[in-house]
């Protein structure tokens, strides 16, 4: 739980399509005919790397209402409705941020997420099940960390540190590509079968390289975002709301969707690299020192 969600998928996927489709239309050799150098490699692993983060990006709300089956709140069908698109618009106002849309959907665990391609085109989603087993404070608490989310652009600076790390990818595994073949190879064009194999296998090695770094950032933002709930809704809040997550037996949204989430699963060692969250037990902890000061 927690490990792959839906922008790492998403992105990756893109990338790998945008690389097959390169080497399929000669792109790839056109750039390396032109002279190869390492500056126009780079910006080929850019122009990719970067689009295929941007593209996900853009499309992250579509994939979040496909994947979860999010029901958009329109106009409101009860009280708990109501009371939950006001309490959005509250704490959006309170964090400077346009109102996002807001939504439900089925599940019967206590879950939430934040995403959107910018702070002023967010969806903000809950279960059913975090409405049926928290009390209005504590989702009111969790809502303050999924606008935080909204609010620090977490969105948009993961795209751009996948973006970077794409690039590093792309780039990276052409060059271990041409080294590997040009010692098994001895066409004119100095490209071979084993240019393209060591292309993709590189590429997906590196790739879950980079996740590691990718997942590092999503842990270190569910912390700014508790902070950021505390602000917005309450400490006492806020820590009670991860309490009762931290109770409640989880179950995992889609993995696609896992690192939005606001709870997080638990692991160590090198699953610990691959968690998108940090233990809930340490979120708690973190937001007990901040009360402490």
């Amino acid at each position: 739980m927690k490990r792959i969600f839906l922008f790492v998928v998403t992105n990756l996927a893109i990338v790998l399509v945008l690389s097959i489709v390169a080497q399929v239309t000669g792109l790839d050799g056109w750039l390396t005919q032109q002279g190869g150098s390492l500056e126009g490699l780079l910006v080929f692993a850019a122009l990719f790397g970067f689009g295929g983060a941007l593209i996900s990006l853009a499309i992250s709300k579509w994939m979040a209402v496909r994947a979860m089956g999010v029901r958009i709140i329109h106009q409101p069908e009860s009280d708990t409705e109501q009371w939950l698109l006001a309490t959005v618009r509250s704490l959006a106002d309170k964090a400077g941020v346009g109102m996002p849309d807001v939504g439900i959907f089925d599940s019967p665990q206590p879950n939430a997420f934040a995403t959107g391609p910018r702070r002023d085109s967010a969806l903000v989603a809950v279960s059913s099940g975090l409405l049926a087993s928290m009390d209005k404070d504590a989702v009111q608490a969790v809502l303050g960390h999924e606008i935080t989310h909204v609010a620090n652009g977490d969105m948009v600076t993961l795209a751009l540190i996948q973006g970077v790390v794409n690039t590093f990818v792309i780039f990276l595994s052409r060059i271990i590509g041409n080294i590997v073949d040009r010692s098994m190879s001895r066409d004119s064009n100095g490209r071979g079968p084993a240019y393209f194999i060591t292309v993709l296998v590189s590429q997906l090695v590196l790739g879950i390289l980079a996740t590691i770094i990718v997942m590092w950032f999503s842990r270190q933002r569910e912390f700014r975002a508790d902070a950021g709930g505390a602000r917005l809704a309450g400490r006492e809040r806020m820590i009670a709301a991860l309490e009762r997550l931290r109770l409640a037996h989880d179950a995992p949204l889609p993995a696609q969707l896992s690192a939005f989430g606001i709870s997080g699963g638990e692991g160590g060692g090198l699953q610990r690299l691959f968690m998108s969250h940090p233990p809930l037990e340490e979120r708690i902890a973190a937001l007990r020192r901040l009360e402490a000061n």
